[in-house]
């Protein structure tokens, strides 16, 4: 169970003569539209070669063993990958480092799951976290989101953006959705955030500006006990901040997701923080509750966080069931069904994105796969010992 490598380096780029990155639209050689200057045609036969040529393409994006021999033809701007980069597709974004020929896979255009690293950048420590913050100056990140935006296919149906914290700087980000809401505007667009930065009037109010019907805030509540959430989070202060970040996004309009990972330390008080959703945050516009990806800072505390998700079985259905008593939309995501009562099958989302999905063996005859949320291939994953293949289809 190896995760699709959306990033890595490039063995061989020549001709891209400016320093700094580069912001590449994959396209079929045979593509006759005159190809702008991030397009790339992308080449895997020495046919796509003359091809590209052929057709105005100045940049080609070598994918295998095509274009060995340096006399073979070639476009001024050449980069060249490794097999295992071979998912790369029509309508696919990469940001590349010509110098370091180092690049990061930006969009899928084939994927349900494209999301954008916003910054490394935080000013939470989650326990959990998968993303480790850094302290770095990572700005350029938004100048090549901003570049990237325009090559999307205006089809997408979501899109997100991720960190990180994006509001850190929320001057630069939220013009950045506006340019997104522009030119996708049939997308879906959600960000994780903590939300603890709308509880400034002047974000909540310049986020409600984009007008954005399509446009939903994730937000992470993990217990309605102040002190267990900001000790998760490792910032004092954090929970009363982050709920009146949710009181003013919803006081103007906007969608909120309340977003609620499962783990050792919120599992024992689950029933009660579903109860405390349901009385104070009915208006909530969906509750995500997550099984743990075991990557990042869950790795180094394992000890503190794993436990066996069957094991909170019985107060995720509790929960589940008194959040939708309330009239609020929850989903569990992260979460195997064999692991999960049936009366909860029906809040069960396949929501691991794909590059990272994927089934241990025991799994090969189950009947059931068909409609489950999988695992986690990233990280160190750990499995349940009550992982159990449905031999006959479950449910009807």
């Amino acid at each position: 169970m190896t995760p699709l490598p959306l990033s890595g380096q490039a063995t061989m780029t020549s001709g891209f003569n400016a320093p700094g990155r580069f912001v590449l639209r994959l396209r079929d050689p045979r593509n006759t539209s005159n190809p702008g200057h991030n397009d790339a045609a992308l080449v895997r036969s020495m046919d796509d070669a003359a091809v590209a040529m052929a057709n105005g393409f100045t940049t080609s994006v070598v994918v295998g063993s095509a274009l060995l021999a340096d006399d073979e033809p070639r476009t001024p701007r050449v980069a060249r990958f490794a097999e295992r980069f071979g998912y790369f597709g029509e309508g696919d974004v990469i940001g590349l480092d010509a110098h370091s020929r180092r690049f990061r896979s930006l969009y899928r255009r084939n994927s349900e799951h494209n999301s954008f690293l916003v910054t490394e950048r935080c000013n939470h420590y989650c326990l959990m976290c998968s993303q480790p913050p850094r302290d770095i100056d990572d700005s350029w990140i938004l100048d090549e989101i901003a570049e990237a935006i325009p090559l999307i296919d205006p089809s997408t149906v979501s899109i997100g953006f991720t960190g990180g914290e994006p509001l850190l700087e929320w001057e630069r980000f939220v013009p950045l959705l506006a340019m997104a809401g522009v030119r996708l505007p049939k997308t879906e667009i959600h960000v994780l955030t903590n939300g603890r930065g709308f509880a400034q009037p002047a974000i909540a109010s310049a986020w409600a500006s984009l007008a954005n019907p399509r446009l939903c805030a994730g937000i992470p509540i993990y217990s309605a006990v102040d002190v267990r959430h900001d000790y998760i989070v490792q910032a004092r202060g954090a929970f009363d901040e982050t709920v009146l970040g949710v009181l003013r996004l919803k006081d103007k309009g906007q969608r909120v997701e309340i977003r609620l990972v499962l783990h050792a330390l919120t599992a024992p008080d689950l029933v009660e923080t579903c109860a405390w959703m349901a009385r104070n945050l009915p208006f909530v516009d969906h509750v995500a509750l997550m099984g743990l990806e075991n990557t990042g800072f869950a790795i180094a505390n394992d000890g503190l966080l794993w436990i066996d998700p069957f094991d909170y079985r019985d107060a995720l259905t509790q929960g589940v069931s008194i959040l939708s008593a309330a009239g609020l939309r929850v989903s569990i995501y992260n979460v195997p069904l064999c692991l999960l009562d049936s009366s909860a099958w029906p809040f069960a989302v396949r929501s691991i994105s794909d590059w990272k999905n994927a089934f241990p063996p025991a799994c090969d005859p189950c009947q059931e796969r068909g409609r489950c949320g999988g695992f986690f291939s990233t990280g160190r994953p750990r499995y349940s010992d009550r992982i159990r293949p449905f031999l006959t289809k479950a449910l009807p």
